[in-house]
């Protein structure tokens, strides 16, 4: 898919619907604590399938791939790191033969949990190759558009920018930030606020600008309202299902479909045009989403 026709896609609808969260539904799906999840993209194929299939049914017209960890800084800490092409082209086909055309797929590509010079010691040149390479299989698997999400560093995310145009110029991109709420107002934990985040992927002509995880709705539409003052490029948001909650000594997550969907319009007004959910959401939650924004 082009940048173009991505963009004449996105204006059938005024709002996009989006998928949920995937780490629970893996889990929920048997895979085992400390296993990396793209291994199941080949041992586990039909498991995969099961996830994008669901949130199809549920309305989302956009869902993502298992490949979130897929990059080879995060294979290799599992051993794997020469599958780095195996999995992430297995991970892109599973989501787009189960989408069925119903759903256009960006695939995943996470943070490499490294740090770049000179916090850490890995070079720029170096991280644009690590997301090179993911990006190359990604999309040969068949990925429609790719997302670099839940960034909290904005040059380790301009290097996968950078990856992305040179490997692929005319695929769609979607960069997502992760930002906390601190006493100076958002910023991610390497201090980078939404406004200069949006300001800094509209220049490196980034096609639609988001935030994802850390916050439940309430936050995020303070986060995408920043965001909407200092771009003009569509808004992504995928909210967790609340703030998490330690009960029982298990994470939770609290609200309900019915109760994350009732604050849909909110964020939508200000400003966000594909919105669907990160932790704690289910299909149950997309399918609520999906019939408030109808």
């Amino acid at each position: 898919m082009t940048r173009t026709q991505w963009q004449q896609a996105l204006q059938t609808t005024r709002i996009t619907v989006l998928d949920g969260a995937w780490g629970t539904e893996l889990a929920h799906r048997g895979l085992p604590p400390g296993e990396a999840p793209e291994l199941w993209n080949v041992s586990q194929a039909a498991r995969v399938a099961e996830i994008p299939a669901a949130y199809v049914a549920a309305g989302a017209r956009v869902v993502l791939t298992n490949t979130f960890g897929g990059s080879r800084f995060k294979l290799e800490k599992c051993g794997v790191a020469d599958r780095v092409e195996e999995l992430n082209r297995c991970g892109a086909r599973i989501s787009k033969e189960a989408a069925r055309g119903a759903a256009l797929v960006c695939a995943s590509i996470g943070p490499t949990g490294e740090f770049l010079e000179p916090i850490g010691d890995i070079t720029a040149a170096h991280m644009q190759a690590v997301f090179a390479e993911q990006i190359r299989a990604l999309l040969a698997g068949g990925a429609d558009a790719l997302l670099i999400e839940t960034m909290t560093d904005l040059h380790e995310a301009l290097c996968a920018v950078r990856a992305a145009r040179a490997t692929a110029p005319d695929v769609p991109l979607i960069v997502s930030l992760t930002f906390d709420k601190g006493l100076h107002g958002y910023a991610t934990m390497m201090g980078v606020t939404p406004a200069q985040a949006a300001q800094a992927l509209t220049a490196a002509d980034v096609d639609v600008i988001g935030t994802n995880c850390g916050n439940g709705i309430e936050n995020m539409v303070e986060i995408v309202r920043e965001l909407r003052a200092h771009t003009d490029r569509p808004l992504w948001a995928r909210p967790n299902a609340g703030l998490p909650q330690l009960v029982d000594g298990c994470t939770v997550f609290p609200e309900t479909p019915d109760v994350m969907a009732a604050k849909i319009p909110a964020l939508a007004a200000a400003g966000a045009t594909l919105i669907g959910g990160c932790c704690g959401t289910t299909p149950a939650h997309i399918r609520a989403l999906a019939a408030q924004v109808a």
